[in-house]
């Protein structure tokens, strides 16, 4: 179970929003939550949506004029909010990113930790968790593909904070 360690207004202007999916996205019906990405959206260094996540921030007016995608099953309701629906597993426009489907959220994530911590760190987080989609983002999704240097990243990534 996730649990909220603060409230959205306690959190009033984020580094990196990302917004997660799921069937129905109960906050889209929220005027606070769809205000509150509003807000946050202006100061954000990167705000971020998979899978139906993106319908709250077309509800909140972020994709506005922009290429985004969704889960396939939603993705030309994106249109109701202005953007431009494209069948990519992740879009970047500018600081907004927005990705396809569950697995495409795996993509978006390794792609904002590039530009976030460099691609180093991204092929090791790849690696981290074993994620080898045909084909890669990085070719670095197995111990047999990386080499030794994103092999060691990754083994330090994987005993931080571990005494």
């Amino acid at each position: 179970m996730l649990t909220a360690d603060s409230s959205l207004d306690e959190v009033p202007t984020p580094d990196i929003i990302v917004i997660p999916g799921s069937g129905k996205v109960p906050f889209l019906e929220d005027p606070a939550a769809v205000e509150w990405v509003r807000r946050a959206h202006e100061t954000s260094r990167w705000t971020t949506s998979v899978c139906t996540g993106s319908m709250l921030l077309g509800a909140a007016g972020v994709l506005q004029g922009k290429r985004a995608t969704s889960h396939w099953a939603v993705r030309d309701y994106l249109r109701n909010f202005g953007a431009e629906p494209v069948a990519e597993r992740v879009v970047i426009e500018g600081k907004v990113i927005t990705a396809g489907g569950v697995s495409a959220g795996i993509d978006m994530a390794l792609t904002l930790a590039a530009r976030e911590a460099g691609e180093d760190e991204a092929r090791a987080l790849q690696l981290v968790i074993e994620y080898d989609p045909q084909p890669p983002p990085y070719d670095s999704g197995s111990l047999e593909k990386a080499d030794l240097e994103t092999k060691q990243r990754a083994t330090e990534v994987l005993t931080r904070g571990v005494a």
